[in-house]
């Protein structure tokens, strides 16, 4: 999956679940377009999510970072 496609896929999760548009919520956005996967997956921690939400929240940032480094 290319980068842009995933990160797009991980947006559109996010913003369904954080339906608020919190400055947390604009700054992890940010973090998604600028490509820090540290930065979101720290902001992403900071945020309640039920287990199976957390499981497929980090199913779509494994895609996301795997998409980002396509030779690993």
């Amino acid at each position: 999956m290319a980068a842009g496609l995933a990160a797009v896929h991980l947006l559109r999760w996010l913003r369904q679940q954080l339906r608020e548009p919190l400055p947390v919520r604009e700054h992890l956005e940010a973090a998604v377009l600028d490509e820090d996967v540290a930065e979101v997956r720290r902001l992403v921690g900071q945020f309640t999510f039920s287990e199976d939400q957390r499981h497929h929240v980090e199913r779509l940032l494994e895609e996301w970072e795997q998409a980002l480094r396509p030779d690993l």
